[in-house]
Order: C-alpha cells, then sequence, then structure tokens
C-alpha cells in the first residue's frame, strides 16, 4: 500500500513514542500538518518557534520521551535554533523536522532558501536529508532512535514538495533502545579501589550522569564518610533525603560545597562536566567517571579517566573498598553546610519598603506544591532557584546551565505543563527575560495552559548589572522600562497579581497558585541585590568598593547607599 512521506515519518514518530509537535503552521509543512491532524500527535501551535523549541525540549527533558518540532523553509525554521542549542546542552531528546524549499528550486537563491543541514549540525546527534522517499521512514527511524539513546537533538531536513511523495512502506523499520551495563574493567576497579582506600579526606562530586544511582551513591558516601557535593543540573535528585549532601560549588554554590571540594585529598567526579576549571582541587587527586570519553580531563587535569554508568561502577567498586571511622572531613563539611542554610534564611528577610528577591524565593518555596515542577530564567532567577528552593524529592527543576540564555523558564513550562497537566508548573521569570518572549503568553491562553509565571521585577537587566559592578565598572544599558505586568497578563486573557510591599506578597502568591487559569505575579523586587559568591575575594570587594567611586563622581551615590544597604548592611 502507498503512503505520503509525511503519513510515513508522522507513523514513525507516533511509534517512537512521540505526543506532541510544537510549532506555526506554514507553506512547506502543510502536508506534514495534515498527516498530524489525523494522527494521536497533538499539534501546538505557539506564536515564536523559538518558544516552540523550548516548549519541546522542557517535555522532553522532563519525561525523558520524544518530543518534536516542525518549521517552515527558511526563517520558520531558523527561529528554532536557540531552543534546539538549549535542549543539544541539556541532553532533551526531540526530533526537529526542518523544511526547505522545493527540490526543483533548491541551489538557486530562491526565496526563504536555507541550507538547514549546515545549521543544524553543530547542535544536533543526527542531521541528515530525506533526499528520495524510499528514506522516509529508515532516516525517521534513526533519528528517533539517535534522539533517544543519545539524549539529544535529531534533525530531519525535507523539501517541501517530498512530503507529498507517495511510496511502498514495506521495510519494518523501527526504533531499538537497549541499557547495557556500563563500567570499567576489572584492573581500572583495583586502581581506582586502591586510591580511595589510600586517602584521607575524599569528596564525591555527583553531576547529571548520577541521576539514576542516588541510592548507591549514599551507599558510597556512607562507607567513605564522604561528603557529597552536587552540581546545579542534579540538585533535584541529590539533595532530597540524603544525609551527607553538603551542596554546590562554584559561584552559584555555597561555602560547604566549595570547601567540601577544595579541602580533600582526593576528589570523585561521578557523572560531572563541571565546566570552571578554578573550582577544582589544586592539590588533590582527581578520579572522573563518565559514560563519555570525551568528557574526561576535559575541564581539569586529572589522575584517573574511567568510562561507566556511575550506578554500575559504585555496584562493582563497594566490595573491594574498606570501611572508615574517621569523619572529620564529613562533620566539618556538614556544619558548614547547616550554616549556609541559616545564612540563605537570614538573606530572606525583608523589610516592607525593601523586598528582596530571596524573601521571594523563600516564600514560594513554603506555598508551592511538595511535587510542583519549577524553571527558572538564566541570570539571577535560576540563582534564587538554586539556592532557596527545597528538593523535596517529588518537586522537579530545570534551568539554562549550559547554554545560559535568557527568556527560557516560561517556554519551557508550557511543555512541561502539556506533559503534567494534574502538576502544579511554575516559572520563576527574570523582568528582562520575560518581556523578550511575551507574545507566547497568548499561547497559554489558547492552548489553555495554567503555568504559573512569578516575574522578579527589578527594572533591569540585574545579573548582568551585577557582573559590570564587581568589575568595577558603571552599570551601562541594563535599565528596563516594564509597564505593570500583572495588567498585561489580565488584558491578554491571564490572571494577574502585582505585589510592591512585603505585606501583599503572602496573600497575592496564595491566590495566584490557587488560580485555575494561566497567571502572572509582578513581584517588584530590589534592584541592588548582589548574587553573592560562597566566599567573597579580596579583589571581587575592591572592584565593588571602585564601583562605588565611580557612581559617585557620576552623581549616582543613592544607588552606592542602595547597594550597601541591600548587601552588606543587613
Amino acid at each position: 500500500m502507498s503512503k505520503t512521506v509525511s503519513k510515513i515519518m508522522v507513523e514513525a514518530l507516533t511509534e517512537a513514542g512521540a505526543k506532541r509537535c510544537y510549532g506555526i503552521v506554514g507553506d512547506t509543512i502543510n502536508h506534514l500538518t495534515d498527516s498530524i491532524r489525523g494522527s494521536d500527535i497533538d499539534w501546538v501551535h505557539v506564536r515564536h518557534e523559538e518558544v516552540g523549541a523550548f516548549a519541546a525540549g522542557g517535555e522532553s527533558y522532563m519525561t525523558g520521551e520524544l518530543s518534536l518540532c516542525a518549521g517552515t523553509c527558511g526563517p520558520g525554521s531558523l527561529h528554532f535554533i536557540n531552543g534546539i542549542f538549549e535542549s543539544h546542552r541539556n541532553g532533551a531528546p526531540m526530533v526537529l523536522i526542518a523544511s526547505n524549499v522545493d527540490r526543483r528550486e533548491e541551489g538557486l537563491n530562491f526565496p526563504q532558501e536555507v541550507d538547514q543541514k549546515s545549521l543544524y549540525e553543530q547542535c544536533s546527534v543526527f542531521c541528515e536529508c530525506i533526499s528520495h522517499p524510499d528514506q522516509a521512514r529508515r532516516i525517521t527511524v534513526q533519528a528517533a532512535q539517535t534522539a533517544l539513546a543519545k539524549n539529544g537533538v535529531a534533525v530531519i531536513v525535507v523539501n517541501g514538495d517530498m512530503f507529498q511523495e507517495t511510496v511502498h512502506d514495506d521495510a519494518p523499520w523501527k526504533v531499538h533502545l537497549a541499557k547495557p551495563e556500563i563500567r570499567p574493567n576489572e584492573a581500572e576497579i583495583d586502581q581506582l579501589a586502591d586510591m580511595i582506600n589510600k586517602a584521607k579526606r575524599i569528596t564525591l562530586y555527583a553531576g547529571i550522569g548520577a541521576r539514576e544511582a542516588k541510592e548507591a551513591l549514599v551507599s558510597l558516601s556512607e562507607l567513605l564518610r564522604a561528603p557529597i557535593v552536587h552540581s546545579s543540573r542534579s540538585k533535584e535528585f541529590i539533595e532530597p533525603n540524603n544525609p551527607n549532601q553538603v551542596g554546590m560549588t562554584g559561584v552559584l554554590g555555597n561555602r560547604a560545597g566549595m570547601e567540601a571540594v577544595a579541602d580533600c585529598d582526593l576528589l570523585l567526579c561521578l557523572g560531572s562536566d563541571f565546566a570552571y576549571t578554578q573550582f577544582y582541587p589544586e592539590k588533590a587527586k582527581i578520579v572522573q567517571l563518565d559514560r563519555d570519553a570525551s568528557h574526561l580531563g576535559k575541564r581539569s587535569p586529572i589522575d584517573l579517566g574511567l568510562v561507566g554508568d556511575v550506578g554500575d561502577t559504585i555496584k562493582a567498586l563497594l566490595p573491594k573498598l574498606s570501611a572508615r571511622l574517621d569523619q572529620e572531613h564529613l562533620d566539618k563539611a556538614l556544619q558548614q553546610w547547616k550554616k549556609d542554610k541559616a545564612d540563605y534564611v537570614s538573606e530572606a528577610k525583608s523589610g516592607n519598603d525593601l523586598l528582596h528577591p530571596q524573601t521571594v524565593a523563600h516564600m514560594l518555596d513554603k506555598l508551592a506544591d511538595d511535587d510542583a515542577a519549577f524553571t527558572a530564567d538564566g541570570g539571577s532567577p535560576m540563582v534564587w532557584l538554586l539556592r532557596h528552593l527545597t528538593a523535596t524529592g517529588k518537586r522537579s527543576f530545570l534551568t539554562s546551565l549550559l547554554h545560559g540564555t535568557m527568556a527560557n523558564a516560561y517556554p519551557q513550562a508550557l511543555g512541561i505543563a502539556k506533559a503534567y497537566p494534574d502538576r502544579q508548573v511554575i516559572a520563576m521569570c527574570g523582568d528582562g527575560g520575560m518581556s523578550m518572549l511575551m507574545g507566547d503568553l497568548l499561547t497559554l491562553v489558547q492552548e489553555n495552559i495554567p503555568v504559573k509565571l512569578i516575574i522578579f521585577n527589578n527594572e533591569s537587566l540585574g545579573f548582568v548589572e551585577m557582573e559590570q559592578r564587581v568589575e568595577g565598572l558603571l552599570d551601562s544599558f541594563t535599565e528596563l522600562q516594564n509597564p505593570d505586568f500583572s495588567n498585561v497578563a489580565r488584558s491578554l486573557g491571564l490572571d494577574g497579581w502585582r505585589v510592591d510591599s512585603l505585606d501583599q506578597l503572602e496573600g497575592a502568591m496564595a491566590q495566584w497558585l490557587a488560580s485555575d487559569k494561566p497567571a502572572i505575579l509582578d513581584v517588584k523586587v530590589s534592584r541592588m541585590e548582589l548574587v553573592m559568591p560562597p566566599k567573597i575575594e579580596a579583589n571581587q570587594v575592591a572592584s565593588t568598593a571602585m564601583f562605588g567611586l565611580k557612581a559617585v563622581l557620576n552623581g549616582r551615590s543613592d544607588e552606592v547607599v542602595s547597594l550597601l544597604r541591600d548587601n552588606f548592611l543587613r
């Protein structure tokens, strides 16, 4: 029986588990969208393709299942690229169908013609064209299989006229996914065990690769009396019900995590590709375990690099280790972690005339559901999420930590809410990120997606402003002239609340969370808040002082007073 290429592709993607396709309809994909209309796949009509890519990526990141995007030729497919880069870097399995002009016009600089393959090869794990109708199912299956197996983006480039071609679809190509056991060989396991048994102060650093190995990781920590430091992306699953976890290292981390890494004599990096070399220990031996050999020794010189799954490797390692009683290193880290948590609470205290963003985050932590899913924009909102929201074991978190983009929070939340319609989904938005992609607030209304958006409204590109000040520069070009976002929300069909003082916060937030519609909570927060690193260095204090001097000389002494009051005098 003959079938069109578009129908074959939709059938193959449905069989691979895809439930939704995000995009904007148009000429070169009209036959594809018509095939989707007659299938079990839900078409999600966004207003900007970048939002569609973020949404699909948010869905796939949380579910581990395939999601889809489809774009028209030229500008339509180009608009996806920032969201595609995000998923390529954070490991979300998705397929982008990027269409091109008809074959008879290809290579002739026809209007809207774009070489999609050369564009998307740099941000995908699979990128191929369907050049003959006979390839339709085979290439689509390979794309889906590669996306799921490698946790990344697969791109299929299709000319608009190809979708209409018919072919006998006889070969039963289908997706096959394997789950092999992966671990170092016995000699390498013995070498690792010997290094561990000889070390005195061991710290475990757990990344996203330890996602399925929480129980094994805690067992290793208990046996070695070793503190567990976690990467930002692994907060969700390492932090809950873990007696030996002590937070994060790095600029976004806390002192206990940073010192546990700096003070050890053996650091075990387990499933982590933490990028910042300056936060690795200078004198300790470092062992790195990763499923991807290309990650080994990429961020810091290491003493032993091993390829393996974290859970499989720990299982093989445990019988070769000696239990230890000395827990001075662990106790020191736990005591500092207790102090760090107390400091976070102290930072969240606000007066009625000055609302700190930490206060807002703590209130959100208190009122949000125990199984809520949270996203956060790049910049300061992701810091408030990582530092001030509690991982309960049921909550989910997603921020743009590897790509570092703006405007990701509510688009990713859109896709998550589509996948989990019965969960509370909350987007922590910066005012800069919110205003960058506001158009798809209409999608939340049109699709009736009850995402809750909280806007940390400091009328600036706050994280950039902080970076400029810490470097001793006068902040420049960061000011934002914002509307009342609650009024914008109501005019578009969302619910909206505005908070200008502490006494309004709890009541408004409770009403906002209780809304059965998409809703915005616009909170006016302190503009002068610095995102302080775990340990303030002398050069940072000097640079901030230099900003103060420049500000005074430029007639902005009131900002210096605010900076001191908000960050150093509370």
